[in-house]
């Protein structure tokens, strides 16, 4: 029992069995062009590659006869292609009949007619080894393709903690100014610092808000400023006044609590 006959082909989908009798296929439908150039110099470099050539020493008669073959084979099929390589055969003839050609004396860097086209191949062999380099690099749209989300933000301004950090340079400034208006005097001075927690207070709420530094005295000598910034801390601590900062290392703002809300 023999099964049914395999198709031959499928369009959109469906099988075909047998090939119609009035099928026209052109002569150049199955031509496969095996390489492709971009341009005489690379189709050079392909040449000298393939024969393992000396790019600094080119053997230009075997060069010549494959360059002019590959060129007579596309005038046959591409007219138009072939045009841009007919300026290189002609100059290729004219450095291969000047090495066959006695040459009067001439200085070092004119002497070999291939100079110019070692040359440009070089310059060419570069620019083509840059471009495939590019060409491996990430593309949008072809190796990675952008996304967009959407963040919802609120209209709440959100200013940045006061770090430790921040307090400490703060605190060190102020020690060091201290001790530059220091004075060597012998005294015993009771401090309190509840006493100072109600300066504090008074002078915020003349001044609703004051700048970290002053609220302190360097001149009144380092005991004072200790007291001053124990009395803060305990305010803090107490929520009775914020401590704020509208951008890292920007100036620190000292307010009262209830000014804030």
């Amino acid at each position: 029992m023999s099964g049914a006959a395999a198709p031959v082909a499928r369009i959109y989908g469906e099988p075909l069995i047998e090939l119609p009798a009035d099928l026209y296929i052109p002569p150049d439908a199955l031509e496969v062009m095996l390489e492709a150039f971009h341009g005489p110099l690379d189709l050079l470099l392909y040449l000298i590659r393939r024969q393992n050539f000396n790019i600094l020493d080119i053997a230009m008669a075997p060069l010549t006869r494959q360059y002019l073959e590959y060129v007579e084979a596309m005038r046959s099929k591409n007219l138009e292609l072939a045009a841009e390589y007919l300026v290189m055969a002609a100059m290729l003839m004219e450095i291969k009949s000047r090495l066959l050609l006695p040459r009067p004396p001439l200085p070092a860097e004119e002497q070999d007619p291939r100079a110019e086209l070692v040359r440009r191949l070089l310059e060419y062999e570069q620019m083509k080894l840059a471009a495939q380099q590019l060409d491996a690099l990430p593309q949008a749209g072809r190796d990675v393709f952008p996304i967009s989300l959407f963040i919802e933000r609120t209209a709440a301004e959100r200013l940045p903690q006061v770090r430790v950090q921040d307090l400490a340079e703060a605190w060190r400034g102020l020690l060091y100014r201290a001790c530059l208006t220091a004075h060597h005097h012998i005294t015993r001075e009771e401090l309190s610092v509840r006493e100072h927690m109600s300066r504090v207070l008074r002078r915020l709420q003349e001044h609703r808000v004051l700048e970290f530094a002053e609220l302190f005295d360097p001149a009144r000598g380092v005991a004072v400023l200790v007291v001053t910034l124990l009395a803060l801390l305990e305010l803090a601590r107490e929520t009775l006044i914020d401590i704020t900062q509208s951008e890292c290392y920007a100036p620190i703002y000292v307010r009262l609590a209830h000014a804030a809300r």
